[in-house]
């Protein structure tokens, strides 16, 4: 199942996506959580439910997708927890070793971008780079779970764009203020169940195209820390929850690395891409233009 979360004149509203038509999930079971923490939280039983009123729901309930306006699929993610260097490739061509253990660093909601929206190069520097990332979103609340029991509370997969102002980032050895300028994280556009994907999402290729070129191509069975070691890892140190958002890191052919340095900048679309689960697609402008 994919869901999504459309702004309605009421609010936020999560629909499931349906090929190329969405259908508001209380439009399908009436009793349903009216935000996205509340459909993952409901879990499977909800899910069987949806299933079944997509199986009858009258096509008045359809609106095609071109008609909405995409948010964040989870607007106001409890944690944002993003790892760094979890592919070999982009390590070294960073010029850092493979590490033993994650490297985590948080996001916060003030930097999360929409589908489609447009990413704000900041005022204070013209080092904007791209980063697709495959994004776990955690189903059932855990805490130290172990390694071959974590999938059972992963609720289902989406992408970020880890974007990247690569001089913040590099002023210290702590990334967060280079990870954090508002409206750099565009997520979505879709959470995927993980029923739909492989097991772990593994052996999924994932692609960043900077106005149509290829510029990243990797697969997420190149990870250095596969999903149930990272959620294993992660909830050894805090408690995960419904709507969690975890971002696994990016594989190698970014901006940064290449010579000379490639940086995102007024007019380019960035379009992040992961095998199964879809596009995220977003245009880059100054921050006097998102005035």
């Amino acid at each position: 199942m994919r869901l999504v979360t459309c702004r309605t004149p009421s609010g936020d509203s999560v629909a499931v996506l349906d090929g190329d038509a969405v259908i508001a999930v209380r439009d399908l079971v009436q009793d349903a959580p009216g935000d996205m923490i509340g459909v993952i939280a409901a879990g499977a039983a909800l899910q069987a439910r949806l299933a079944d009123g997509l199986r009858s729901a009258p096509p008045a309930a359809r609106r095609p997708l071109g008609t909405v306006e995409l948010r964040p699929p989870i607007p106001r993610p409890g944690k944002i927890l993003c790892l760094g260097l979890n592919y070999a490739a982009h390590a070294k061509e960073g010029g850092n070793e493979v590490p033993e253990h994650p490297t985590v660093f948080v996001r916060v909601i003030t930097s999360l971008v929409a589908p489609g929206a447009p990413v704000i190069r900041p005022r204070v520097s013209e080092r904007l780079d791209y980063e697709v990332e495959l994004a776990i979103v955690i189903g059932r609340r855990c805490h130290d779970v172990a390694e071959d029991q974590a999938l059972a509370h992963v609720f289902g997969y989406t992408i970020m764009n880890d974007v990247s102002v690569r001089d913040y980032q590099r002023r210290t050895s702590q990334w967060t203020l280079g990870k954090n300028f508002d409206g750099t994280g565009p997520l979505g556009p879709a959470i995927v169940t993980a029923d739909e994907l492989p097991e772990g999402a593994r052996g999924l290729g994932i692609r960043t195209r900077l106005n149509g070129e290829l510029l990243q191509d990797g697969n997420t069975a190149d990870m250095v820390f596969p999903v149930p070691r990272i959620v294993a890892l992660l909830s050894e140190v805090m408690t995960l929850e419904p709507g969690d958002v975890i971002a696994t890191g990016t594989p190698s052919g970014v901006g940064h690395a290449r010579r000379p340095p490639l940086w995102m900048k007024p007019g380019d679309v960035v379009a992040c891409e992961i095998d199964g689960i879809g596009t995220l697609s977003n245009p880059i402008v100054d921050a006097a233009q998102a005035r």
